[in-house]
């Protein structure tokens, strides 16, 4: 099993809007790429200075399956919108 997780932080800029569209997005890859067996996105609301505004915790079967995940064209749509509205993200990829 192999786990993804990244965390993001957002612009100020229409920042609470660009959460929920994003947390929306995100979740609907569910449905449209096949190798993705779970996805949990949360919005933060943490006030800690080290806290990221957007989580992400998804689940493959293979790395293979996380490598169709990444260059899946539902996928690569959320990534354009998320890079355009994100100032920073972090990413651990783990097998167990």
């Amino acid at each position: 099993m192999i786990k993804h997780i990244v965390m993001f932080n957002f612009k100020d800029e229409n920042k609470k809007e660009n959460l929920i569209k994003a947390k929306k997005m995100l979740e609907g890859l569910l449905e449209s790429v096949p190798t993705l067996k779970s996805i949990e996105v949360g919005i933060n609301f943490s006030k800690e200075s080290r806290a990221m505004d957007l989580s992400l915790y998804s689940e493959f079967d293979t790395i293979e399956a996380l490598k169709l995940y990444a260059n899946h064209p539902e996928h690569l749509e959320v990534v354009k919108f998320i890079k355009s509205v994100a100032t920073e993200s972090k990413v651990s990829d783990y097998k167990i």
